[in-house]
């Protein structure tokens, strides 16, 4: 597990998070780019990517 891989999880997570209740377009492409940040650092610890609904906390 990689020092970098979890500071890009923990990144992304925290970029959806404050974006994913906004409305607009913009709003949810930065939640979209957390999550895309959040999958490729649990890609590089070996993890597999989430692909739930995102809000659904799993």
């Amino acid at each position: 597990m990689s020092v970098k891989g979890h500071i890009k999880e923990a990144a992304g997570y925290a970029k959806e998070e404050a974006f994913e209740g906004g409305k607009s377009a913009k709003s949810q492409q930065k939640a979209q780019e957390g999550r895309n940040l959040r999958n490729e650092g649990r890609i590089e610890d070996g993890k597999a990517p989430k692909t739930n609904k995102p809000g659904t906390k799993h």
